[in-house]
């Protein structure tokens, strides 16, 4: 077909925009954290005053029109930006001088870009990302480890501006936290790191299902926002199918949702439960684990892990259900309504209070 004939030259072409877009997003974020900081600088040595900013937004204004987000507020935020990442881990590498940018002649500018100290964060995380997620991280985030979390989120997964706010609404960072703090001694001994790959809790408030209802009803939903499901999931996890067949002997069995984590390298089956965990859905789920690894798995691929999404969970019996369970699997609920951030802020708050103690 032609269309193959040509797809080298398309994704040449696609990946050079791609490149364009990046750096004039580095760039432009290059540019606030630079402004941020001058203001900083200014302000910290009373050099000027918080009148001047509305000046500077003023002039801007009146002599340089094509200028956008310059206003009062935007030079706020560019300060702000500054001064949250400036002490930040984030950047924590030495930031690289501007070497890209001729030396002005102009005198007065020449003069400004001697006192701005010319150091800049191209090459650090906080270029990965657009200057509309910032503004949502710095709004909606409340600590340095949350706001580093979501970045990093963000970054991994390309999020867009609406799937990070729909991650923060259903407080990813606080169930992380809260979550698959003891890992059972069977994920333990696996050779992978699935470390911020797996949740405790799913939320799942995008399917809109009734109150009661069975597997089936969630089975269908799931798959028929698979895109949603997805996004909560992860996105290196592909989907492979529902109902997957095993055949064992001469009995069939079906795995729920099977998907495959290009990340982990290994198959990922999906047991739904409609009711509250109990300890014997373990046995279902380790023999569908068993007849994936001897049938299904390919040679260098690592062993399958379960995950049994409940409803409800005991947290104290699944961790004995667990503690001898030679498969590896995992227990975690699933909501279909956003979780209280607060409630959710609290208990982490005490988790860190007396989680030493």
């Amino acid at each position: 077909m032609q269309q193959e004939r040509f797809s080298e030259i398309i994704a040449l072409i696609q990946q050079a925009r791609n490149n364009a877009i990046q750096t004039v997003n580095s760039e432009l974020i290059n540019l606030y954290w630079l402004v941020g900081q001058h203001i900083n600088q200014r302000l910290a040595n009373a050099s000027w005053g918080e009148k001047t900013i509305d000046e500077l937004a003023k002039h801007l204004k009146t002599y340089h029109s094509e200028l956008k987000g310059f206003n009062r507020r935007g030079l706020y935020r560019m300060k702000q930006f500054y001064e949250t990442y400036s002490t930040s881990k984030v950047v924590s590498s030495p930031l690289a001088p501007l070497k890209n940018f001729q030396q002005p002649t102009n005198a007065i500018v020449s003069s400004v870009m001697t006192q701005l100290e010319n150091r800049g964060i191209r090459n650090t995380l906080l270029t990965q990302i657009s200057w509309t997620h910032h503004l949502i991280l710095l709004a909606r985030t409340k600590t340095d480890e949350e706001r580093e979390y979501y970045l990093r989120l963000c970054i991994q997964e390309k999020y867009s501006v609406r799937e990070l706010e729909r991650q923060i609404n259903s407080g990813v960072f606080e169930r992380a936290m809260l979550g698959n703090q003891n890992p059972p001694p069977a994920i333990k001994e696996l050779k992978q790191d699935i470390s911020n790959v797996f949740k405790d809790s799913y939320v799942f408030e995008f399917l809109n299902i009734p109150e009661p209802h069975n597997e089936g009803t969630l089975q269908k939903a799931l798959v028929t926002q698979m895109k949603s499901f997805i996004l909560e999931l992860g996105r290196d996890f592909l989907f492979v199918g529902q109902e997957y067949r095993l055949q064992v002997g001469n009995s069939d069995f079906f795995i729920d949702l099977l998907f495959y984590h290009r990340g982990l390298q290994c198959l990922v089956a999906f047991e739904l439960k409609a009711d509250k965990f109990k300890p014997a859905h373990l046995g279902q789920l380790n023999f569908y684990l068993e007849a994936l690894d001897r049938d299904v798995k390919k040679e260098k691929e690592n062993p399958s892990i379960g995950i049994l999404l409940c409803k409800d969970k005991d947290s104290e019996v699944v961790e004995y259900a667990l503690s001898r369970n030679l498969s590896p699997a995992l227990v975690a609920e699933y909501r279909t309504q956003l979780p209280d951030k607060e409630l959710l802020q609290q208990k982490l708050h005490l988790l860190f209070k007396y989680g030493g103690e």
